[in-house]
């Protein structure tokens, strides 16, 4: 996409005195890192990670190696991990519903490669993946139980998109009273400022936006979490 319409120097200019305004009034607070970790990858799915779809997202030869960073050390610390994707049933929609009225939601298949977990993440077979219809990961899915079932009190937001599922997510993550950070090159939109503006407003509102090396410095801090029956799950929920 053309840079030409896109002055990233003139936003960041904009946001760091909108920064300051908020500091000024008390927003912008730090939740911080809690004792046991989850990671929700956010629609990381071909439709959004590949070239030639209409939720294609830029930037993804920067997000998917950066995410892979973050689940390569989750993974050694035995954390919880979720992929979410988005589809639909093909045969009548039923249950596609008004967000329908919007966006191309038919695009997005049940059945096709296009809402399969992007490779490039390597999912294993005991990570959850699950599929949403509406933008947060939380709403009408089991993920709030899932959590809540291995103790989570910090949850790793990372994938796509930054003004719709990432942000979503975010929020209900919060409101449900999880620990929300996102970590700062993981998150993809298809716009030019999408991610710079949502991050910004996460960051002032809902959750910390940190750098990428603090989120894995944490976890490498963390012990290793012991697994016990209830963790070892069978493959993944489709």
């Amino acid at each position: 996409m053309s840079e030409e319409i896109f002055d990233l120097e003139l936003l960041q200019k904009m946001f760091k005195r909108a920064r300051e305004i908020h500091t000024e009034r008390g927003f912008q607070k730090r939740v911080g890192y809690g004792k046991k970790p989850g990671i929700i990858t956010v629609d990381l799915a071909n439709a959004w990670t590949r070239p030639g779809h209409a939720f294609t997202c830029e930037n993804m030869e920067e997000v998917i190696p950066n995410v892979r960073r973050v689940l390569d050390v989750a993974r050694e610390k035995n954390v919880p991990i979720f992929h979410s994707t988005t589809g639909y049933n093909p045969n009548g929609y039923q249950d596609i519903g008004r967000w329908a009225d919007k966006i191309p939601l038919d695009e997005l298949k049940l059945g096709e490669d296009w809402i399969d977990i992007d490779e490039r993440l390597n999912p294993q077979k005991e990570e959850v993946v699950f599929v949403k219809k509406t933008a947060s990961c939380f709403n009408g899915t089991p993920l709030q139980y899932w959590l809540t079932t291995h103790g989570v009190d910090t949850l790793i937001v990372v994938g796509a998109t930054a003004c719709a599922c990432v942000r979503h997510t975010c929020m209900d993550s919060t409101e449900l009273g999880f620990r929300t950070i996102v970590p700062e090159g993981t998150i993809a939109d298809r716009v030019p400022g999408a991610v710079e503006w949502n991050l910004f407003d996460i960051d002032a509102k809902f959750g910390d936006v940190d750098p990428l090396e603090t989120v894995i410095n944490y976890l490498n801090g963390i012990e290793t979490i012991q697994l016990d029956n209830r963790d070892v799950r069978e493959g993944s929920v489709r």
